[in-house]
């Protein structure tokens, strides 16, 4: 096996109160960071959709394999063959799939079959988990924390769109295999999440939803304290 090349870590240190502003400045940004289903069709220019696929690129993953396919989508013809092919998996969801407990929490934000943000957004980003690679020999090989790896990456994404001033939805339907073929994907990637991307509509709502607090989604033990005393 070859010896890893390693090289110094860019690194600069920050000042106690530096780094409390900051990362409080990041926690109001993102406290102010909402989901949309109402989407401008105002034109985004491509460049932001390449940084933000570029910031999500940074995303620590397994084995530095980097198991994502990121698909951008601005053709109205194909975004409008990705909604007609989305809203036909999404009735039968809501008609015969659907469990009852899920239902009752998608009740209060009001989702349904609907889906004109994949034709009203000026892009749609499809992201594909890769879960194999081809190896140096040739074969193929699996990857490794693939579906981590892509949903840390997918967070970026979010936020990196949304430092940008710009607006996006997690939308999963399912099943997704009609987005690989009509992406051209190979079968070794598997659509995990569709994300449109733009402005906002004029008058543009969103659920009345609160965040939990620090105390119900963290647990801290502090170093004095030791388990089991």
């Amino acid at each position: 096996m070859e010896d890893a090349t390693f090289i110094a870590l860019d690194w600069t240190e920050l000042s106690p109160s530096d780094m409390l502003a900051k990362g409080e400045a990041v926690y109001l940004e993102n406290q102010e960071r909402r989901t949309t289903r109402h989407f401008s069709t105002r034109a985004v220019e491509r460049r932001l959709i390449e940084l933000a696929i570029q910031s999500a690129g940074t995303a620590p993953n397994g084995a530095h394999l980097q198991p994502w396919t990121w698909v951008a989508v601005s053709n109205p013809v194909l975004k409008q063959e990705i909604r007609v092919a989305a809203e036909k998996e999404e009735e039968r969801t809501y008609q015969q799939r659907m469990p009852e407990a899920w239902a009752e929490v998608l009740a209060p934000l009001g989702t349904d079959a609907v889906k004109r943000h994949l034709t009203d957004a000026p892009w749609i980003v499809v992201l594909f988990k890769q879960k194999k690679r081809t190896r140096a020999n040739g074969a193929w090989g699996p990857t490794y924390y693939a579906t981590e790896s892509c949903g840390i990456a997918a967070g970026l994404f979010i936020n990196a769109v949304h430092r940008m001033g710009l607006v996006t939805l997690t939308h999963t339907p399912s099943p997704m295999k009609f987005l690989g073929e009509l992406l051209g994907r190979p079968a070794h990637e598997e659509a995990m999440l569709v994300m449109p991307v733009g402005y906002p509509e004029q008058g543009a709502m969103v659920p009345n939803i609160h965040r939990k607090s620090l105390d119900e989604i963290a647990v801290f033990f502090e170093e004095e304290l030791r388990l089991g005393e």
